[in-house]
């Protein structure tokens, strides 16, 4: 074709593209292209016989050009009526279900590629089409002669992404009993529209649609400003990486902020699990929450080539998903979709964006990796969402929060007693607890023995979450080794986690191992740039136990500078050992006034931390010693007739 063929033309563009493409590759990716090809391949055909050109056909996707709107309409009608009847022969379930939509607007071709407001408006109508339907905007509509036999209904006003004003939006059905219109002979005159105001509706709506919209470039999926690889925060990992930015919630109701929320991070979870992805945290993501950030500056901050963007609509059972993925070296997107189903099939729903996200990244999954990806979850809605609401209150890590957390995951396991996951969450904030010493004020006498006795009705169908709960219990428990195995289990089954990075490190830290305690802290601090105060508690600790004493102080007030609550006694023990008592005197006033206490033992202290060896308990009780709260005398008679917190967790009641 001539490169001024479209140039500045006005034409009917059809798109199509195959519904859940996706999902129809990892059954059979060979038989799955084989089957598309050859659905594109009978439709090219229908196309040429009704008059029309197919202009580019990649992938999924065919997008043809017809100069007349009842022969694109009636090409499409042809094709579905055929393609439905043979789908039918097949008997498995790789059956590839053709949408399409047709538009009228401008077309330009730029770099042998066929672009413009015609196609994005075409691209978008295809995109409200039922699978094997057919979506028209209004200009079509009204361009098409009474003499066709069809069914048509319209969807209302539809807002289109990239264009400012409401497109009415059209589903065409064969009437019915009807048969599909042969093609027409081709002529130079058009069918006349049905009356003059008709003719001056597609002029307007026309003029609507091309007016300042020009080129795909600008109106398809917007192109962002590319990043600038010297202004990125690291350097890029050696696999594909992505962000997952918070979905906006799009419901009337805002109490819905917990669902879509949650949405989002089992979507972040679930990317986590492919070893083949680099994928931010959770904690780094949704630090943009609420704010206007653009592409480039999250890729940039956070050191990721592919940002995942999009929005989230509950109403009432209906759920609503839209997302698209951009590739933020080059400011393109791969892919925008749009989801709708209830909340009855909501795993589905995130099931197809992550096997999007994974195609799009051409990201092999292992037989594990796709197997275990919906291990120990839940398939009754209703606690799936009493989950996310106790996930969303465990979030905010305090007494009070920590108290509605448990509520909600215990009514979770009572509407799914095979609910793993919730099962482990349970043993996590019975831990938590207990390590805080928040059970004896919540009143939960039992929660040592509770941690335990919910970490064992997880493990029937342990998920990484159970193994990340029993490595913390084991630690606190003085039970290294099992720890310790329990975090190996942990890291196979979600290796992208800094979650479980951090518990890992906490594990390595109380068995004796700090040097490789502050490499997992560095890989959880990777993952997460916008890390919380516990990773640099972490390291500092971890520094201390290694003798380094300064780099230890560093960290550790870096992690009080986020966090004043935290890390107090390691702190006031560095101090001490580097001879600044005055500072040390400092932080532990500011520790008792945080917490609300007029004294606090330091014997407790001392044993409080879960150590597996002696030297490090007697660094520790040194620098306290230093510091002005402890003496030699009592740290070795604490040390020899005490027996050990970790020895004594599971006793510890109210």
């Amino acid at each position: 074709m001539a490169k001024d063929d479209l140039s500045g033309k006005l034409a009917v563009i059809l798109h199509a593209d195959v519904a859940g493409s996706t999902q129809l590759v990892q059954q059979d990716e060979q038989l799955a292209h084989e089957r598309i090809r050859d659905a594109f391949r009978r439709f090219s055909v229908t196309i040429e016989k009704y008059h029309g050109r197919v202009q580019e056909l990649r992938g999924d996707a065919l997008l043809a050009e017809f100069e007349r709107a009842s022969d694109a309409v009636t090409a499409a009608l042809a094709f579905q009526l055929d393609h439905h009847e043979h789908l039918e022969k097949i008997n498995d379930d790789i059956q590839p279900k053709i949408r399409v939509g047709i538009a009228l607007g401008e077309v330009v071709i730029a770099d042998s590629t066929v672009t413009g407001a015609g196609v994005v408006l075409a691209q978008r109508v295809e995109q409200l089409a039922e699978p094997g339907g057919l979506c028209i905007t209004s200009a079509i509509h009204e361009a098409l002669p009474n003499r066709l036999p069809l069914s048509i209904e319209s969807l209302g006003e539809q807002t289109l992404k990239g264009f400012d004003e409401h497109v009415r939006v059209y589903q065409v059905q064969l009437g019915s009993g009807e048969s599909v219109p042969s093609p027409q002979q081709k002529s130079h005159h058009q069918v006349k529209p049905k009356n003059w105001w008709q003719r001056t509706a597609i002029v307007v709506a026309v003029l609507v649609v091309v007016s300042g919209i020009g080129y795909w470039s600008k109106y398809s999926l917007p192109q962002e400003e590319p990043v600038s690889i010297e202004r990125m925060a690291f350097p890029l990992p050696d696999k594909p990486s992505i962000a997952v930015l918070p979905f906006t919630n799009m419901s009337d109701d805002p109490k819905q902020e917990y669902f879509v929320d949650g949405m989002t991070e089992d979507l972040i979870t679930d990317l986590s699990k492919i070893s083949g992805l680099f994928v931010i945290a959770r904690n780094s993501t949704f630090s943009y929450k609420g704010k206007p950030v653009k592409v480039r500056q999250v890729a940039e901050e956070l050191g990721v080539r592919y940002v995942l963007e999009g929005s989230m609509r509950r109403d009432g059972n209906q759920v609503r998903i839209n997302a698209q993925l951009i590739d933020a070296i080059t400011g393109g997107h791969l892919w925008a979709e749009r989801y709708d189903g209830s909340i009855d099939n909501v795993f589905e729903l995130q099931d197809k964006v992550t096997r999007q996200i994974v195609t799009a990244l051409a990201v092999n999954l292992t037989t594990d990796e796709d197997e275990l990806r919906g291990k120990g979850k839940t398939n009754i809605p209703e606690a799936y969402d009493a989950f996310l609401q106790g996930r969303a209150h465990f979030r905010q890590n305090t007494r009070k929060d920590i108290a509605f957390a448990l509520d909600y995951f215990n009514r979770a396991v009572e509407l799914d007693p095979n609910y793993t996951h919730a099962f482990a969450a349970i043993s996590q904030v019975y831990t938590v607890a207990t390590s805080r010493s928040w059970h004896v004020r919540l009143g939960w006498c039992r929660a040592p023995y509770r941690a335990e006795s919910f970490l064992q009705l997880s493990m029937k169908n342990p998920t990484a979450l159970t193994h990340r709960a029993a490595s913390l219990l084991r630690s606190h428990q003085g039970r290294h080794k099992e720890a310790l195995e329990e975090a190996a289990k942990m890291m196979v089954l979600d290796p992208n986690d800094a979650e479980n990075f951090d518990v890992l490190g906490e594990a390595l830290v109380w068995a004796g191992r700090p040097e490789e305690a502050i490499e997992a802290y560095e890989k959880a601090m990777r993952l997460d740039p916008h890390y919380p105060a516990q990773y640099l508690e972490g390291v500092g600790i971890a520094y201390f136990n290694t003798g380094q004493i300064e780099m230890a102080e560093e960290a550790l007030a870096r992690a009080r500078n986020l966090n004043p609550s935290i890390a107090a006694w390691t702190h006031i023990a560095v101090l001490g050992l580097l001879g600044r008592k005055d500072e040390a005197t400092a932080i532990h006033e500011q520790y008792l006034k945080l917490r609300k206490l007029r004294h606090y033992s330091v014997d407790k202290v001392v044993g409080w931390y879960p150590y597996k060896r002696r030297e490090d308990v007697e660094r520790l009780g040194s620098g306290l010693i230093k510091a002005g709260f402890c003496c030699q005398d009592r740290l070795e008679q604490y040390l020899t007739t005490t027996p050990r917190a970790q020895e004594s967790f599971t006793r510890l009641g109210c």
